[in-house]
């Protein structure tokens, strides 16, 4: 019993497998695989489903100058997948080792990956296949007068049966190629199981076909199953990107869609494509990517798109949308993904946040013009007669009165403005207006303070690759408010409200938004601090300044302000941030044109935003906080609380309010009058556009920066009960 109780173990117990006496005796010896045994699993990576080897043999051909593709498929693409295309063929020198691993035309030595400009560059594809499959290969290039044919298993070129030559067989056939895979994973018989439905295989093939139907232009696809009299998928040559769209998607999709593009020379790239408008939305979103005219996938980019759409579309609503990047080769990894689904580039959150700006401003213009038609039509009156039988429909002229329907007058409680120059809130009060004796300053004046000289540079923009950057854009996008970032993109500027608490009213559909802009000034610049990061502009200081002198100035103030003024050494917070400064001089260069002598003369300071120059007045405040309020030990919070301090520099300053009607401003200074001016003419034409292109509105602003004043609809209630 008790020899039996030690060899039984416990119920559940993995068992060991039998061990011979050599092996408990010391450890193993490492072996090198077999050949075939390294090929199966190396095929195993690159060829996981019909579908992926559809997409390499698509690729080829594209690569090979085709422009007709015709893909036929049977039980999924598991019995016979065959693709048959028009391109420049292949010559019989080459079949014998078209199946052989790491055999290519297009890279010679490693560096080529960093220019790499054609879908396949490894010469794995066929080689794969073969291991996996039965692979027959018929091809014929323009300078022949016949075709060859070759058969291939495991990479090596075998005869149709055995006891034959395993030579290319001549026959007749058209100039391109045909490849032809049967019994795909019949060697494999573990990964042949795994597959439940053939027919789900073959919708993942019309998806795959699909989706390069639509990008490759001037090429003709078609895709049907073996038996079938007719096409599953039928693109012709001719055919343009949105009616290739509608052929794949339907109709419902074409007419929904706005045409989209943006370029960078900074990041290197190019965009363009379809995305489908506010009218249009599905339960999933349809993502159809490709980067340098490879079909890959990027949660990110998806991810981001749907941020985008959230502000547009209903809940639970989501986009379509092709996109096609192009990125510079030498910014691009391609080789990170064993089936190329997936690449690497540099700048990918500079290049999202372009793309998905403008994709903003096109979904954004639409619904304006949406709206603006919709205003315009609702009032109109009733088609007359004579009207319907020119446009070639007279059976309404015999329709009886009785059974025409009423013209259709609009709900005032919905229409809403869409025309920011019409006449604003506050032109109805005495001081929002001042004539040009009394409250504004002189035309000279107001030249000489809006209108700064500006001059481009040389200077190459700076690659952020900070992961600390690239978290603080992170946390920005997750704090996003959807409802209130596309009131901003979407919003018609009403009027300032209060210069002194630097309140500002927006409409927003049918409703009115008082918004604390200066918060709102803080978010916008704290954001454009982090996509221009490294990449700012300059106001330099003719003549120069001295640091310490401006800093004293601050300082000064604080010893004023502070209650045990005994304590405060002017001279000594003066030298230590001073000290602070230079010493750091060289990094807020480099990040924030923040620049400073060795000899502690300020040269420069960043520009955030064109047509605005912030309060010089603040300037000695701000620099005084760079020393005690800038974290300089961490490198992320160093980045964020400078950001934030630069932020707080460039918000406009509150200004006192306007006398009334029975004071007079003879004892305005001058320079208060144009600031006013000046700030006025920001908030109207500088800032709220500039909120409308690229602010991304967080939870935070919504909570104490916007307050909801009013709702057509309600106040529409409250005047029917009077």
């Amino acid at each position: 019993m008790t020899d039996a109780m030690e060899i039984d173990e416990p119920r559940g117990t993995k068992r060991k497998a039998p061990s011979s006496p050599a092996d408990e005796s010391g450890p193993r010896r490492i072996k090198a695989l077999d050949q075939d045994v390294v090929n199966k699993i190396a095929a195993g990576e690159i060829i996981v489903a019909p579908v992926h080897a559809l997409k390499e043999l698509i690729e080829n051909a594209v690569d090979a100058g085709a422009t007709v593709l015709d893909v036929l498929v049977r039980e999924g693409g598991l019995k016979l997948l065959q693709i048959s295309d028009n391109g420049h063929g292949i010559d019989k020198e080459d079949l014998p080792i078209l199946c052989e691993r790491f055999t290519t035309s297009k890279l010679k030595k490693f560096e080529d990956l960093g220019n790499i400009a054609t879908y396949g560059f490894r010469g794995e594809a066929l080689a794969s296949i073969s291991h996996i499959a039965h692979l027959t290969v018929t091809t014929r290039t323009k300078d022949t007068d016949v075709a060859y044919r070759a058969l291939y298993n495991g990479g090596k070129i075998s005869p149709a049966k055995p006891g034959q030559s395993a030579e290319p067989t001549r026959i007749a056939g058209r100039p391109g190629t045909q490849i032809t895979v049967e019994d795909l994973f019949y060697n494999v018989p573990t990964r042949r199981r795994a597959f439940r439905s053939a027919s789900d295989e073959f919708n993942k093939i019309i998806d795959m076909v699909g989706r390069y139907a639509i990008h490759c232009a001037g090429v003709a696809f078609s895709c049907k199953k073996f038996g079938d009299a007719g096409t599953t998928v039928s693109v012709q040559a001719t055919n343009s990107t949105i009616e290739r769209i509608r052929h794949i998607h339907g109709g419902a999709v074409a007419k929904e869609l706005i045409e989209f593009a943006a370029s960078d020379d900074r990041w290197g790239f190019k965009a363009s494509g379809w995305a489908t408008n506010a009218n249009y939305h599905i339960k999933k979103t349809t993502l159809l990517l490709f980067i340098n005219h490879r079909s890959v996938e990027s949660s990110n980019i998806k991810k981001a798109l749907e941020q985008t759409y959230s502000a547009f579309l209903p809940k639970n609503g989501h986009p379509f949308v092709y996109l096609s990047l192009e990125i510079d080769p030498q910014r691009v990894d391609v080789n990170v993904h064993p089936t190329k689904r997936e690449v690497n580039f540099l700048n990918e959150d500079e290049i999202i946040q372009s793309i998905c700006e403008n994709i903003r401003d096109k979904l954004a213009a639409v619904d304006t013009s949406r709206t603006f038609m919709t205003q315009t039509l609702l009032p109109g009156s009733m088609i007359s007669d004579n009207s319907t039988q020119q446009d070639g429909d007279s059976s309404s002229a015999k329709t009886p009165a009785a059974s025409r329907k009423a013209p259709v007058r609009a709900n005032e409680s919905t229409m809403v403005r869409t025309d920011a120059s019409l006449r604003k809130i506050t032109s109805m009060f005495s001081v929002a207006s001042p004539s040009p004796a009394a409250g504004a300053p002189s035309n000279a004046t107001r030249d000489a303070v809006q209108e700064p000289v500006y001059e481009t540079t040389d200077r190459e923009p700076i690659v952020c690759r900070l992961s600390s950057v690239r978290e603080l854009r992170s946390e920005v996008r997750d704090d996003m408010h959807h409802e209130l970032t596309e009131v901003f993109a979407n919003h018609t500027f009403v009027g300032i409200v209060d210069e002194k608490r630097r309140l500002a009213a927006i409409q927003g559909g049918i409703k009115l938004f008082l918004i604390d802009y200066g918060r709102a000034c803080f978010e916008y610049f704290y954001q454009v601090g982090l996509t221009d990061f490294g990449n700012f502009g300059v106001i330099k200081f003719q003549p120069v300044l001295d640091l310490r002198a401006v800093l004293r100035i601050a300082a000064e103030q604080e010893k004023t302000n502070t209650a045990d003024d005994d304590t405060f050494d002017v001279d000594e917070v003066v030298d230590t941030v001073a000290d602070q400064l230079i010493e750091r001089r060289e990094m807020m260069l480099e990040y924030f044109s923040l620049e400073i002598s060795p000899a502690g003369e300020l040269l420069s300071i960043p520009l955030l935003l064109k047509d605005y120059t912030p309060s010089m007045a603040k300037l000695p405040q701000f620099l005084l906080r760079l020393g005690p309020h800038v974290n300089w030990t961490d490198e992320k919070l160093c980045f964020e609380s400078l950001l934030k301090e630069l932020a707080t520099f460039y918000v406009p300053e509150q200004l006192p309010t306007l006398p009334g009607s029975n004071e007079t401003e003879e004892n305005v200074p001058d320079e208060i009058k144009a600031r006013r001016a000046q700030i006025r003419r920001a908030v109207e034409h500088v800032f709220f556009p500039a909120f409308k292109a690229r602010l991304v509105a967080t939870k935070s602003l919504m909570k104490g920066g916007v307050l909801e004043l009013a709702s057509l609809k309600g106040l529409y209630r409250v005047f029917e009960r009077c």
